[in-house]
């Protein structure tokens, strides 16, 4: 896969869904034992953290699975940049292209920021978020915690419960498990579940409380409190009330069932203190898991082997 850039889920096949989860499962363990980290991968390798939007999750799991595999980092500060005096995004990654960086990791508010850049260079572009597009290494960590869960994919039943509409999460990991052949279904406020999700493959629910009761994942994902300015919803307290993971809520999900949010979670709106710490929640696994995961891309990519 040398060269090649990594922008979606969409366009991956089911063998190259497996190499990369074989790969992340592999990276778990080392990751979590510095004796063992192999440091010497990408060692002469330079990689450039280009997020002109903010994170602390993605961003620094991106900068350990880089230098726990050897790579040396270019932490792009937008600031103290010349795109704080007007140059352009592409005008910036071509520089960083001429001066030999071997690939660059990208967040970026507008949708396809990250496609328009691999079209136009020839050094590899990982999205790491687009807007409400995609964000195919947060899919790629869900999914490997999913699997460490339950050996398998096969016949699991997956509820993103929330902000549909605005969630790059959702749309990553929907292509992903159609692939691998999991069963998608998403529910939430009218206003942010849009129709065309049901054209890519989820199923389209209502009633919320069956919903959590027959899943085996539910899959949380964060209201947007700029979103409520907005009239998506009429107030966080009405929402945390109809469509909020809280105590009642636990109580219907099956015994074997799991509770995943891509994080910063909103406690005491998407979620209760109880939820978040609720023993089957593995919100945690998905943070630790997001290093191996990158490590995974970032070996994909980029080793000579």
């Amino acid at each position: 896969m040398k060269g090649r850039s990594f922008l979606s889920t969409a366009n991956l096949s089911l063998a190259e869904l497996g190499e990369l989860l074989f790969l992340s499962q592999d990276y778990c363990g080392v990751n979590n034992n510095h004796k063992l980290l192999p440091r010497t991968l990408l060692r002469g390798k330079m990689i450039a953290l280009v997020f002109l939007e903010a994170s602390t999750r993605t961003k620094v799991s991106f900068e350990r699975a880089a230098r726990n595999l050897g790579a040396d980092i270019i932490d792009l500060q937008t600031g103290a940049s010349s795109i704080n005096k007007g140059e352009s995004v592409m005008e910036t990654a071509k520089t960083l292209q001429a001066m030999a960086i071997d690939a660059l990791i990208v967040r970026h508010a507008s949708s396809g920021m990250p496609s328009f850049l691999a079209d136009n260079l020839y050094i590899p572009v990982i999205n790491a978020g687009d807007g409400w597009h995609e964000h195919p290494t947060q899919a790629l960590l869900d999914l490997l915690t999913i699997f460490q869960e339950f050996g398998s994919f096969a016949g699991l039943n997956v509820l993103f419960l929330g902000d549909i509409r605005h969630s790059r999460v959702a749309r990553s990991n929907l292509f992903a498990m159609k692939t691998l052949g999991i069963s998608v279904r998403m529910s939430g406020p009218a206003t942010l579940v849009p129709p065309e999700m049901k054209a890519l493959g989820a199923e389209i629910v209502t009633d919320i409380d069956q919903a959590v009761a027959e899943a085996d994942v539910v899959y949380l994902l964060r209201i947007q409190w700029e979103r409520q300015q907005s009239g998506f919803v009429s107030s966080l307290s009405e929402y945390s009330k109809l469509y909020g993971m809280d105590e009642e809520r636990l109580a219907l999900m099956q015994s074997h069932a799991i509770l995943l949010h891509p994080g910063p979670a909103n406690v005491g709106v998407e979620l209760s203190a109880a939820a978040y710490a609720w023993p089957r929640s593995r919100i945690e696994a998905q943070v630790n898991n997001g290093v191996a995961a990158r490590m995974a891309v970032l070996h994909w990519l980029l080793a000579d082997d």
